[in-house]
């Protein structure tokens, strides 16, 4: 049923033109090699009920939406969907935002990372952040050519997306300067984060264990969960960070918001933090609570703001 109210949204944005017609690009994240794969006959799954999900994702890719030129402000967001590092809540958590940012001439970038999985991954918990970095060189390797500015690039994540965005933001590098591979030679540091209901800690007083168990195993190593206890991660270089959390969130604790605007703060790193009263987990556009949906206008106006900043 969701999905379906989702639906009629974008096609009552596209009447009224609140939807600029842009341009679709679809392109696979590497040309070559996938980095920590292996064969396997593991099958791709889609599964289709209320929302779209992926499974046994092993070869990633992206989906690129593009604002009509004319009104395009130049930013860009790369989507992360959640899914508890199990499967791709591809619809809800990824082509659903497409619509809202290039309503607002912001180019949106829907990731499909490889999910962790020892059957087809050699080295299952680097999977995901190789997968959003590639994304994040590659989106600013075209910037230029789709109309991009490469100072202007986010990444969105929801719930465990959102732990693998706020990876991203803390464990980024600047560009191999000798790497044979143009993409590599981009920077992967996200400019600005967008962290909706996000898995930030592994720590074991506020995990989610899914999550956990699902990138690192059963029984982690201490320096893995510490390493992806993104808190913990937080450098002066991190991006601002706009977050977005429903306080009764039974599935995802609204504590990993605050220890991550806690970290970013006294860093002094700008954070925006909408804390809702309602809303619970994996919400997504929220078409059918006015209150919740209403975290999109945030978002447009913290993104406006940014872009004047940058």
């Amino acid at each position: 049923m969701a999905n379906l109210i989702n639906k009629s949204l974008l096609l009552i944005l596209f009447a009224y033109g609140y939807i600029l017609s842009g341009q679709e690009i679809k392109m696979p994240l590497y040309a070559g090699a996938i980095p920590y794969s292996k064969p396997s006959a593991a099958k791709e799954i889609i599964e289709k009920t209320d929302i779209t999900a992926f499974r046994n994702v092993s070869v990633p890719g992206i989906e690129v939406y593009l604002p009509t030129k004319k009104y395009s402000t130049g930013q860009c967001v790369i989507i992360c969907p959640g899914g508890g590092y199990r499967q791709l809540s591809y619809d809800l958590e990824g082509t659903d935002i497409v619509a809202i940012l290039n309503s607002i001439g912001v180019a949106a970038v829907v990731l499909k990372y490889r999910l962790p999985s020892k059957e087809y991954c050699t080295e299952p918990h680097k999977v995901p952040l190789s997968d959003a970095q590639r994304a994040m060189r590659l989106v600013r390797f075209y910037a230029l050519e789709w109309h991009i500015d490469p100072g202007k690039i986010g990444i969105m994540g929801f719930s465990a997306g959102g732990h693998l965005a706020s990876t991203l933001g803390t464990h980024f590098d600047y560009g191999n300067s000798s790497s044979a591979d143009s993409v590599e030679k981009q920077s992967c540091r996200p400019d600005f984060m967008i962290l909706m209901y996000p898995v930030i800690s592994f720590i074991d007083t506020v995990k989610h264990s899914g999550s956990r168990k699902n990138l690192l195993g059963e029984n982690p190593d201490k320096e893995l969960i510490l390493m992806y206890s993104n808190e913990l991660q937080v450098k002066n270089d991190t991006p601002p960070a706009f977050f977005v959390h429903a306080d009764n969130d039974e599935g995802v604790t609204v504590k990993n918001t605050l220890l991550m605007y806690k970290a970013l703060r006294k860093k002094k790193i700008p954070a925006e933090l909408h804390i809702l009263s309602e809303g619970g987990h994996g919400f997504g556009l929220a078409v059918n609570n006015e209150h919740v949906a209403s975290w999109t206008n945030s978002m447009k106006l913290w993104l406006n703001s940014l872009n004047k900043s940058q």
